[in-house]
């Protein structure tokens, strides 16, 4: 049980607070970049224990949100083509596309899978040669590694049936493009940690001296996040702005040097649109020419696919941290997790989730 509760001390969690009260002289804005943490956060209630004036605002760092409708819709075109079986984690079968998701396209007959790992795609395709198979994948740096080694692997098998749909997305780029919008409030970043784990922290020490933002690399249980907060604060409070890893027990400067090798020859970097922001310049990964064939998107021929978002959701202004998720008209009432109109409320990471499954009786009774 020592690593279910050691970090979540009541005891160690309150003596935080203790310090985080003690040195915050001002109000400040500091946004969590990854899903993971905010519902932690809120969850948690670590919001509400901090001094008053400093706002947590709910990063894009959700995989599943940021992933782009006409991504979704292309994934729901392949899903439905004839003799392909469409394999996916399960927190994407619920993703709204412009007109319906994954488990309508599944209910009329396709065949959808749920798959635990990328290499479990691969193994269909090798039991079953004359079909199509297509792993969905999606997120930050945190899952391409993976995603990396299984294309690596269907080439060095010679699995022709399998191909790989990429939405992959980059924490960097979308830290400068928060901090360059005009709408920006972000006064430093807890850098999600998983990320760095992989990534290390090599490329966020730049983003911290041309912003003059600290940048302060963050787990995802209660102490790991307050103690993230009170780094982030210290500097704030003293006009710094370094990268700090409040995170060393799963983070390294360095990352993985064998995750990072394969990520390199795997992919390149392209632009990304992503759902509810728009195109980031250089904010995503695509097959490199070495893995191009492996290419769902090149092989299903859906590069026409356009997408149109519903008028009532508001997601997009949740992602950037502009709108809390009560705040939209449409929470609780057109959007619920059962009919959701963005990504933000279906998925496991999304901020609208985590203030429907927590703070949703609070809210109502405001």
């Amino acid at each position: 049980m020592k690593y279910l509760d050691e970090f979540g001390n009541p005891d160690l969690a309150h003596r935080l607070v203790e310090q985080i009260h003690a040195v915050t002289t001002r109000p400040w804005a500091m946004m969590e970049v990854c899903g993971g943490q905010t519902h932690s956060i809120i969850r948690h209630g670590i919001d509400q224990l901090l001094p008053s004036g400093v706002e947590m605002i709910h990063g894009p760092g959700c995989p599943v949100c940021v992933t782009p409708l006409e991504m979704i819709d292309k994934a729901l075109a392949i899903a439905a083509h004839p003799g392909v079986i469409f394999c996916s984690f399960g927190d994407m079968l619920r993703v709204p596309g412009s007109s319906r998701d994954l488990f309508t396209v599944k209910s009329a007959g396709a065949d959808v899978r749920v798959v635990y790992s990328p290499l479990d795609a691969l193994k269909i395709a090798r039991e079953n040669p004359d079909r199509q198979v297509v792993f969905f994948g999606i997120g930050f740096e945190t899952t391409a590694p993976a995603n990396a080694m299984t294309v690596y692997q269907a080439r060095r098998l010679g699995v022709p049936n399998f191909s790989l749909l990429v939405s992959h997305v980059l924490v960097p780029p979308a830290i400068a493009a928060i901090m360059e919008s005009p709408r920006c409030r972000v006064q430093a970043f807890l850098a999600a940690g998983h990320v760095c784990s992989v990534m290390g922290t090599g490329e966020y020490p730049p983003l911290a001296e041309k912003y003059r933002v600290p940048i302060v690399v963050t787990g995802f249980e209660p102490l790991d996040i307050l103690e993230g907060i009170r780094q982030t604060i210290v500097q704030l409070e003293a006009g710094e702005h370094v990268v700090q890893n409040a995170y060393p027990r799963a983070v390294r400067d360095e990352g993985n040097p064998a995750a990072m090798a394969m990520l390199r020859d795997v992919f390149e970097v392209t632009d990304r649109t992503w759902r509810g922001i728009g195109m980031i310049p250089a904010s995503g990964w695509r097959l490199s020419a070495k893995y191009r064939e492996f290419d769902a998107e090149q092989r299903f021929d859906v590069d026409d696919v356009r997408a149109a978002e519903s008028p009532l959701c508001r997601s997009g202004e949740v992602l950037q941290g502009l709108l809390k998720p009560h705040q939209c008209a449409a929470f609780g009432k057109q959007c619920t997790p059962r009919n959701p109109l963005g990504a933000t409320m279906v998925s496991s990471e999304g901020a609208c989730a985590a203030y429907y499954a927590y703070r949703r009786l609070e809210l109502v009774q405001l």
